[in-house]
């Protein structure tokens, strides 16, 4: 039996959300920087209970390095058929450079230029999804035919 929110949207239960994290590699980090919210793009990969990430020391992403609590978004939107799925993640970041041998870090995608010297590891300390498939709950406005 499926689970619905108030909004009519499908509660996706942890396992799925994990399946739904591991099958996609851009996200979404919200970070605090000097006191202020950021919420940055990066490529990752799911590795066990942790979600991976390189950066360069130095950056905004610096700021994920120090233990700080984040939140971390992966989505998918089909906007032909308003349909979509999204899993949201809190965690602990934290400096993961040493801990994985530096031939095994490359295995971590990185899109942007410049040095990837960093890797940072975010706990999966809790995970939640939402699902609108098609034929979900219907949008405020709806289409008519003006003929």
């Amino acid at each position: 039996m499926r689970t619905t929110d108030r909004n009519g949207l499908e509660v996706l239960g942890a396992r799925e959300c994990l399946q739904l994290l591991k099958s996609a590699n851009l996200g979404r980090i919200a970070i605090t920087s000097k006191a202020l919210p950021v919420i940055l793009p990066i490529n990752y990969r799911v590795d066990a209970d942790q979600i991976l990430f390189r950066t360069t020391a130095g950056t905004k992403l610096d700021a994920a390095t120090q233990n700080a609590v984040v939140a971390f978004e992966v989505d998918h939107v089909d906007s032909v058929y308003h349909s979509g799925w999204s899993v949201m993640v809190t965690g602990i970041a934290r400096d993961a450079t040493d801990e994985v041998p530096r031939d095994e870090r490359s295995a971590t995608p990185r899109w942007a230029p410049g040095a990837d010297d960093r890797l940072v590891a975010i706990s999966i300390d809790q995970i939640s999804g939402r699902r609108l498939g098609p034929g979900g709950a219907s949008p405020a406005w709806e289409l008519h035919d003006s003929a």
